[in-house]
């Protein structure tokens, strides 16, 4: 297959993950957090709790519309640009992708128009639990989803057969419960809820700054602190755990990430910064934190975590190992059921290295016929970009912490010091508004980037996945999809400063009326209160 051919593929599915990925996140959060409000407004009764529920679900809804738009088209992608990658993992990628279609898109689907639409024709009661089930299916949507692309990352639960010469699925709930698409799901989810509160935050911080709808800005921001936070500290937790996950399922990833060149004696250290130089097989101007890169990555003070260069030897071991595998698969492939038992045999020993021994293919047509030269140029392919995963690695937590810092903030003024908010602080709200979205995109290329040369790690090269399509088909339809998803955002962002800039504008004078009461109510409470200082 033509290299161009399969990083153009790569290119244009890359564009579009990162496109819809940019709705995702605060529909994640946005869900729960309107949730909460009405929450809130049921055990009140408060108007004002109603108001605010109704103006974020506003921009909820214009996200959602916009984020499942964008959604559609990835998944045509797998049939149209990656044929061969659906045809021979189509029966375990294809249940996760079905399941979320039935389970949770249609769910989301049937009660968001019960939440904008059923104010007048719920009880206050029976709308809070509608409200929740549109959250609790967003969230199952990326629920099914990402346990689809944790199998990607760690395919437990399959099995190549010879026979029908794709994986085939042999334990459901291995793959429902693969420890990287748990671990995603929670680290994916917890980071929607960092963008949601820091976008709350930040709209909220722009109406103080502008002196209106201040009462809303007020509570928002109490509720988006306090959630942000413990989402803030979740994802930074959670991304730990994935972390250690990658120590024994995509080991040189991790080394990738570190910059990790050779095996360090146990505990290793963490690289905090350097430059990372492939050719050379060292990171420059390293500064290393002793000890740290062992804890976080084995839990203990003995186990090692291997190096790129100890990994590329045993890569080169499993390719061979895997042209066995390749050699018993043509067999059979060409004897089918009077193959001999030793040569199935032979097979099963060696089938789990099958998927090294395709890395050939980008060298050589036959795998049987590779050099000790390409044999080894396959094993280093298996070495990702180590500079881009690098520096992406440390931006992504660097923005991790600078969040748990921003929310502690806001949550200690709204809740110790009457939700006063210094200007400098607003202004700071506003101005972080694009950063988790930054730090989401970056966690994305962290994980897939960082998965190559695979699309299945240690099963499908990405080279062999993708569709015989024309140079000139895959220009076209890049480009008729940048045209189309740019089309979307600027609708999306058109849109959404345009309902920030009118504000709460439904139940405006049921809440005035409210809050006029209130402000009443604890005048005459302050003046209750004074001869008695």
């Amino acid at each position: 297959m033509e290299f161009g051919l399969v990083e153009l593929s790569r290119l244009q599915f890359a564009m579009t993950a990162m496109y819809h990925f940019l709705f995702v996140p605060l529909t994640l959060g946005l869900s729960i957090i309107v949730a909460i409000m009405e929450t809130v407004y049921v055990m009140t009764g408060r108007p004002i709790w109603r108001q605010m529920t109704k103006f974020w679900a506003t921009l909820f809804g214009i996200n959602f519309v916009l984020g499942v738009a964008t959604g559609i088209t990835m998944e045509f992608q797998f049939g149209m640009n990656w044929s061969y990658y659906s045809h021979y993992v189509g029966d375990i990628f294809g249940a996760p992708l079905a399941i979320e279609g039935l389970m949770a898109f249609f769910m989301e689907a049937t009660f968001v128009g019960l939440m904008f639409f059923g104010w007048d024709k719920m009880s206050k009661v029976a709308h809070m639990i509608v409200t929740w089930l549109v959250a609790i299916g967003s969230n199952f949507s990326a629920l099914w989803i990402l346990i689809a692309n944790g199998w990607m990352q760690n395919p437990v639960g399959a099995e190549f057969n010879p026979d029908s010469m794709r994986m085939e699925m042999t334990n459901f709930f291995d793959v429902v419960f693969n420890e990287v698409a748990q671990a995603k799901f929670v680290h994916t989810v917890s980071a929607g809820y960092v963008t949601a509160s820091v976008f709350v935050l930040g709209v909220s911080s722009w109406y103080l700054l502008k002196g209106r709808h201040t009462e809303l800005a007020r509570r928002s921001i109490a509720i988006a602190a306090a959630f942000g936070l413990a989402s803030a500290f979740s994802v930074v937790i959670l991304g730990d755990e994935s972390g250690y996950n990658a120590t024994h399922t995509q080991k040189m990833k991790l080394a990738a990430i570190e910059g990790m060149w050779e095996t360090q004696e146990a505990p290793a250290s963490f690289t905090l910064v350097g430059i990372p130089d492939r050719e050379a097989r060292e990171t420059h101007y390293a500064i290393h934190i002793p000890y740290a890169m062992g804890l976080i990555g084995t839990r203990s003070l003995t186990d090692q975590i291997p190096g790129v260069d100890q990994l590329v030897a045993e890569a080169n071991e499993k390719i061979r190992s895997g042209i066995i595998a390749y050699d018993a698969l043509m067999t059979i492939r060409e004897q089918r059921d009077a193959t001999p038992a030793e040569v199935r045999a032979t097979f099963e020993e060696h089938s789990a290295d099958l998927g090294f021994a395709m890395l050939l293919k980008r060298y050589v047509d036959d795998p049987r016929q590779a050099t000790d030269e390409q044999i080894a140029m396959a094993a280093d392919d298996t070495v990702p970009g180590v500079g881009p995963l690098f520096w992406a690695f440390r931006l992504m937590v660097a923005l991790g912490f600078s969040f748990i810092a921003v929310m502690l903030y806001f949550f200690y003024r709204a809740s110790f010091r009457g939700m006063k908010f210094p200007r400098w602080a607003l202004r700071l709200g506003v101005i972080i508004i694009p950063t988790p979205w930054i730090a989401a995109e970056l966690g994305w290329f962290v994980a897939e980037f960082g998965r190559q040369p695979w699309t299945v790690d240690g099963v499908l090269p990405t080279a062999l996945s993708a569709s015989h399509l024309s140079i000139t088909d895959l220009l076209i339809t890049l480009a008729g999809f940048v045209i189309f998803y740019t089309v979307l955002f600027i609708i999306e962002m058109g849109l959404m400063i345009k309902y920030i800039k009118k504000g709460p504008y439904i139940d405006v004078a049921e809440t005035d009326e409210w809050m006029k009461r209130h402000e009443a109510r604890l005048s005459a409470d302050d003046a209750t209160l004074k001869p008695a200082e």
